[in-house]
């Protein structure tokens, strides 16, 4: 995953990480830890935004099987749609996969409210922000969703 992300970003991923000795994880990447703990993806979603100095692109930690093509067509396809978070369409249950997106810095003030309130939904600051969202059907054109838990 993290040469995926490193091809698409250019440039290594950062490791939002709590565990102690994350960092031994994988000594070449950044680590840090959640900006405010407790909070969970949402809160490591704040992290990762806040953090960078520009656009973000997350991909929770067990999800190491997305194809690159896909990673891309995430932060394509935020970037011609003007969008401040991009996220894949999904069979599950939400119909969005919350844990793989694009997320640009507009999304930072908006999630902070909802940690504010409690709202740990890593959707939850949606309807604040413009948020695109890549079909099924162009998912599925970069293979099979259930292989990298897209489901």
């Amino acid at each position: 995953m993290v040469e995926g992300v490193q091809a698409v970003a250019g440039a290594l991923p950062l490791l939002i990480a709590n565990a102690p000795g994350a960092s031994a994880w994988r000594p070449d990447l950044k680590t840090i830890p959640d900006a405010r703990p407790g909070f969970g993806s949402l809160g490591g979603i704040y992290t990762a935004v806040t953090a960078a100095p520009d656009s973000v692109l997350c991909v929770a930690w067990d999800m190491p099987f997305v194809p690159d093509a896909l990673l891309r067509a995430l932060v394509d396809g935020a970037a011609a749609g003007n969008y401040d978070a991009f996220l894949p369409e999904s069979s599950g249950r939400r119909g969005l996969e919350p844990l793989v997106r694009g997320v640009w810095p507009a999304c930072g003030p908006a999630i902070a409210r909802r940690l504010e309130t409690g709202d740990l939904k890593a959707i939850s600051f949606h309807t604040d922000v413009r948020v695109g969202i890549l079909s099924l059907a162009q998912v599925r054109g970069f293979g099979d969703p259930t292989s990298c838990s897209l489901t």
